[in-house]
Parts: structure tokens; sequence; C-alpha cells
């Protein structure tokens, strides 16, 4: 019984990384930047302990890893497109939780990233290929793992191009998603399995296009059925998407697929 401190433990992965350690009788903190205790004592073997630190000032992050055996560093400026927030908190805040557990007790630092940040132009692959090199350097023992995109993540992207009686389609888009339940039992895997550097990748089960991604979600949740608009997307995102940049083919796959999901979310 290893005791694991989660970053980001309330967030889509966060959440499923703290009931996988927790299945597998770990004692496990959450920190939170509000609420929790500035010294987290001992942790409560029945459900996850929160404790008070901050990424983005460093404030408690010290007390927060005292006396931890591993971190999974789930925590990410997903919700906004600032690029100086997201350096804030993914580079800097990476290197700041570093630095306070070397102080500590040298924790496994375990990293959960995504795939294909090497060679997709955008802002916040490229802080995600930031934060792993910190990880990298930050002399500890360490794991990195990459995962496709959370099934959460494709159907609040479907939300949001359903407009009304249409829904807009990306043309050629190809995806790969994957459960954030099974990323979070892999997580867990790597911490028992101690430090393993950049781990294989893992993906989903299967590669689905735009349109079967839109087919699985509409018969899911019944009804109309909207007006399919496809779309052309320019510029060099959408070319490294359209030529299988978010895939992983050949990696680990997951059992859940995105049809299996939307069936339960829907």
């Amino acid at each position: 019984m290893a005791e694991v401190l989660v970053t980001g433990g309330t967030g889509t992965l966060g959440r499923a990384v703290v009931a996988a350690l927790l299945s597998r009788g770990h004692l496990v903190r959450v920190l939170s930047r509000r609420g929790g205790e500035s010294s987290p004592g001992a942790a409560d073997a029945d459900g996850p302990r929160t404790v008070r630190g901050d990424l983005a000032s460093g404030a408690g992050l010290t007390e927060a890893v005292a006396g931890t055996e591993a971190i999974v560093h789930c925590a990410s400026a997903t919700g906004t497109l600032r690029r100086r927030t997201q350096r804030e908190v993914d580079v800097a805040g990476t290197r700041r939780l570093a630095a306070a557990a070397r102080a500590a007790s040298r924790p496994h630092l375990v990293y959960p990233s995504i795939v294909g940040i090497d060679g997709l132009p955008l802002a916040y692959y490229r802080t995600k290929s930031a934060a792993e090199t910190e990880v990298e350097r930050s002399e500890l023992p360490w794991t990195i793992l990459r995962a496709t995109q959370f099934h959460d993540l494709l159907l609040m992207a479907l939300g949001g191009l359903h407009r009304g009686p249409l829904l807009f389609l990306p043309r050629g888009f190809r995806f790969q998603p994957v459960d954030a339940g099974e990323v979070g039992e892999r997580l867990a895997e790597l911490v028992d399995a101690g430090p393993g550097g950049r781990v294989g990748d893992l993906g989903g089960p299967e590669e689905l296009s735009a349109d079967e991604i839109a087919e699985r979600y509409l018969g899911a949740r019944g009804g109309s059925r909207p007006w399919i608009v496809r779309v052309a997307v320019p510029g060099r995102m959408a070319r490294a998407v359209r030529g299988g940049g978010l895939l992983c083919r050949g990696c680990a796959a997951g059992a859940v697929s995105f049809g299996d999901f939307v069936g339960r979310a829907l």
C-alpha cells in the first residue's frame, strides 16, 4: 500500500486515477488550490484526502508531497486558451512540483500525456511536450504514458458542433478515442510497476472517422437526426489530423469503444 498524491484529481482523468488507486488499496491525496489541509497527516483508507497546494505559485506543494511514494500528475490548464496560463500550470507547475518532490521523499512521478504532441502544430501540445521534458529532467524516478483523446472530449466536441438542425463535421478527420477509466487504470498499474520512463502509448479499440463517431453519437442520442454538414478545415493542424496525427496504430488498446461510452453517457 503506497501513499499517492494525485494532481488534477477532480478532473475527468484524475477521478479515474483516484478510483483505480483506491481499488488497489493505496492511500490517496488529491491536490487542490482551495480547501483541504495545509498539512496532509495520515491519508484515509476509505477515500481520498484533499490537501492544499497551488501549482501556479508553488504554495503548499512541499507539504502536499511529504511522505508520498508516488505522484500522478494529471493537472493541466485545459480550460483556457491563454498560452501563458497553460505554460504557468503545465510547464512551470510541473517544475515546481518536481522541485518539491526532490526536497521531500523523491517519489515516483507518473505523468499522463497525449499521443501526437510531437507532430501536431498546436500550442497546447507544445506545452504538453515541454511538460514532458520537465518530468524527464526532474531527477526523480519517472514514467510518462501518452494516450489518445478521451471519449468525453469527443462527446463534448460533438455537442459544440451540433447547432439546432445542423451537425458540422470536419471532413477527413480520424480519431482513436480511449476511455478515461481505462487510462486511469493503466496509470495506477504504472504506479505499482515502478519507474518505466516513456512507456508504450495507449489508444482506443477503434480508429473512427468523424462521420462514424457522429453516427454512434446520434444513435445513442435518439430523436430527430440533424442535417450533416461536412466542413473542409484549413490549416496545418487539420492536415496533420487528416494524416493520422491523432492515431497510435499498433499501440496497446483499451476495450471500451466510443459506442459503448455514448450508450452509457446519453
